[in-house]
C-alpha cells in the first residue's frame, strides 16, 4: 500500500552536499551538491535501473554459466542475466539493509549473507556512507563469518552526469594500462593494452560515440595506491570518482543498452576489486580467511 520499491531512504547532508543511501540493496539513490544532481539516480517510486548506485557483492560483473571451482568444489550460482546465462552481479542487489549508526553528515548500514546454493557462506557487510567539503565517501568492509574460506569481489555502480553536457562532448580520463576483451556474453576471452589505441584514455580524451562496456586493469596509480576516474568538460568542470588501493579495476559503461531516456544519459563508473569471472579465472580474487575481515573506500567529488 503505497510502499517504496527502494524501502527506507536514509539522507545525509553537509553545507551543500546531500546524499540519499536506500534500505534495498544498501546502495546510493540521489547525490548532489548545491541542488545540482551528480550520479543519475533514481526516483523513490523507482525499481533501480541498470544497477543505478547499487553495491556489488560479493562477486561485481559475470561469471559465466553461474559455475566456478573453490578450493576444489563446484558451485552453481542462480542465473540472474538468463539472456546471457550468466550470473550478474552479486547477491546483494535487492536485500534489504539496516541502518545500525546515524549522523547528520554520515550513516553505517549493514547486511548478513546468508550461506545459500552457490555462496555457502555467511558474510557480514557493512557500509559507511559520508558527506562533506571534499565529496562523497564510502567504506566498506566484508567479514567472512564462516568457519572456512570464502571467495570476495566487490564493487560499486553509480552513474554520473556533468550537468549540461553530454555523454558524446565528455572528456574521459581511465589510469588503466589494458582493457579486457569481451565475447558477445561479456564475458572476458582475453586481454589488450590501449596504448595509442581506440581504448587509451590514459590521457583525456572526448568520448564522442564510442560505445563502452569495459573493464579497465594495468592501472597507473596514485602514490598512496589509489586510482581515480574522470569526466569533465572542456572548460574543467567535471566529476572525479576515485578508489583507494584495495581496487584494481574500473569498469567504464556508456549506457548503449540502457533504454528510454537512460539511454547514453550518463556513463557508469565502477571500481571493482576483481575483472568480471573472477570466481573463475580466480584474477585479483579476494580469499576473506574466516573471521578476516576486507576493507576498500571510494568516493567521488565534483568540480
Amino acid at each position: 500500500m503505497g510502499a517504496i520499491p527502494s524501502g527506507e531512504q536514509w539522507t545525509i547532508r553537509s553545507g551543500d552536499h546531500e546524499a540519499v543511501v536506500v534500505e534495498v540493496g544498501g546502495g546510493l539513490r540521489a547525490y548532489r551538491v548545491a541542488g545540482v544532481d551528480i550520479v543519475d539516480g533514481y526516483a523513490e517510486g523507482e525499481v533501480a535501473p541498470g544497477g543505478a548506485g547499487q553495491v556489488l557483492a560479493p562477486w561485481p560483473n559475470r561469471v559465466r554459466d553461474g559455475r566456478y571451482v573453490f578450493q576444489g568444489v563446484p558451485h552453481q550460482l542462480a542465473l540472474t542475466e538468463p539472456s546471457r546465462h550468466n550470473a550478474l552481479h552479486g547477491l546483494v542487489n535487492w536485500a534489504r539493509w539496516r541502518l545500525v549508526d546515524a549522523a547528520e553528515d554520515r550513516l553505517t548500514v549493514e547486511y548478513e549473507v546468508p550461506a545459500q546454493p552457490g555462496y555457502p557462506w555467511l558474510l557480514l557487510l557493512r557500509g559507511t556512507w559520508s558527506v562533506g567539503s571534499d565529496g562523497l565517501r564510502v567504506t566498506h568492509e566484508a567479514t567472512n563469518l564462516s568457519s572456512e574460506p570464502c571467495p570476495f569481489g566487490y564493487a560499486a555502480h553509480p552513474y554520473l552526469r556533468v550537468a549540461g553536457t553530454a555523454t558524446n562532448d565528455l572528456l574521459l580520463h581511465v589510469p588503466g594500462r589494458s582493457r579486457l576483451l569481451t565475447d558477445g556474453r561479456l564475458l572476458p576471452i582475453g586481454a589488450a593494452r590501449v596504448a595509442g589505441g581506440d581504448f587509451d584514455y590514459t590521457e583525456a580524451r572526448k568520448i564522442g560515440n564510442a560505445e563502452l562496456d569495459t573493464a579497465f586493469g594495468d592501472l597507473i596509480r596514485a602514490e598512496d595506491g589509489g586510482s581515480s576516474v574522470e569526466l569533465s568538460t572542456v572548460d574543467g568542470n567535471g566529476i572525479c570518482v576515485w578508489a583507494d588501493g584495495a581496487f584494481s579495476w574500473w569498469q567504464v559503461f556508456t549506457a548503449d543498452t540502457l533504454g528510454g531516456d537512460r539511454h547514453r544519459r550518463s556513463v557508469a563508473v565502477e571500481p571493482m576489486t576483481c575483472p568480471p569471472d573472477a570466481f573463475r579465472s580466480g584474477r585479483d580474487l579476494v580469499v576473506l580467511e574466516p573471521g578476516q575481515t576486507w576493507t576498500g573506500t571510494w568516493g567521488i567529488t565534483a568540480r
